[in-house]
């Protein structure tokens, strides 16, 4: 019976990672166009880094559709 609670608890902190990836995905990707459009060069790599992480994470994760 353990080890059901174990697997459920596992399975809902993925769903709820999952989701919070997705989350800072879509904020990064904001913030990513806000750089573009002002040309800021430093925060546009530092977005495209963020977002190769969170694509990278998301991928180990098995999330992307």
């Amino acid at each position: 019976m353990r080890q059901v609670v174990h697997i459920i608890r596992k399975e809902d902190l993925e769903k709820e990672k999952i989701q919070t990836l997705k989350m800072e995905l879509d904020y990064e990707l904001a913030t990513l166009y806000d750089a573009m459009t002002s040309e800021n060069e430093k925060e546009i790599n530092t977005s495209k880094t963020r977002l190769a992480e969170i694509h990278q994470l998301l991928e180990e994760l098995n999330a992307l559709d």
